[in-house]
């Protein structure tokens, strides 16, 4: 597999028709010559990314991201910032790419060339246990939390468009209002409303008949072909090696559904 990847490394940073970057390989040439790269992440979507006790980097993405540049010999770098900056941050070169649970879309493709889905999950309601909420059809004129500038936000306008949306910049805050009564409903994320209903068992319920699909990819700049190939060779190859499914295991407690 090593052997692979640097053979397609070397194809690929030889080909001068690719965009940006000196010599023509783009994003995965500075990388390779500066010796590490920049991974953009967005703290405390769990378990894709969090900080354990001693302050390092854990978590599903994480192990994917250091798997990726253990294949290329460089160092793996986190960023951690927040969601709507990640957006920005990639075109300005301040981070190589976005691998942080990232759903693509189309809307997105615009600006952002996403790697082959790494992930994929559905999205299901958190709501308050009072709300009288029992399944999607219950949601009209339902007040519902959102968080900004995320799919569960875009979801929640084309699913619910006759419910109030109350918007928030941060996830735990969505859950929060949740909890304590003040919004009836929080769209978002599978793993993340069942951690946030773990925390808030004694007044929250889940709803998991919600329409709506999540497919996750890492997220390049526009133009990076010879980083995009390098990465889907990286995502192809763990999946049959037998890495991704132990990385699955070890954040989720069991193997993927399907091998791809």
């Amino acid at each position: 597999m090593r052997a692979a990847l640097v053979l397609l490394l070397v194809s690929l940073l030889s080909c001068n028709r690719e965009s940006g970057g000196a010599g023509g390989g783009g994003t995965l040439a500075e990388i390779v010559e500066r010796g590490h790269m920049l991974v953009g992440i967005e703290l405390g979507f769990e378990p894709f990314e969090g900080v354990d006790e001693t302050g390092e980097y854990v978590g599903f993405d994480i192990d994917l991201a250091r798997g990726f540049a253990k294949e290329l010999g460089v160092e793996c770098r986190f960023v951690p910032m927040e969601w709507t900056a990640l957006q920005t941050a990639l075109p300005t070169g301040k981070i190589d790419m976005i691998w942080s649970g990232m759903t693509s879309t189309v809307e997105r493709s615009k600006r952002i060339l996403f790697s082959d889905a790494y992930f994929r999950t559905r999205l299901y309601l958190l709501v308050h246990k009072d709300s009288g909420i029992a399944s999607s059809a219950d949601m009209k004129g339902k007040r519902l939390a959102v968080k900004l500038g995320t799919t569960g936000e875009t979801a929640a306008a084309n699913l619910f468009p006759e419910c109030p949306r109350v918007p928030f910049d941060d996830e735990n805050l969505c859950a929060t209002e949740v909890a304590t009564g003040r919004v009836d409903a929080f769209l978002y994320d599978r793993f993340s409303v069942e951690r946030q209903h773990k925390a808030n068992a004694a007044t929250t319920r889940i709803v998991t008949a919600v329409k709506g699909f999540e497919p996750y990819a890492v997220g390049l700049r526009p133009g990076d072909w010879a980083l995009w190939r390098s990465l889907n060779l990286y995502l192809d190859k763990i999946r049959w090696d037998g890495r991704y499914a132990a990385i699955h295991s070890k954040h989720f407690g069991a193997p993927p559904d399907e091998p791809r």
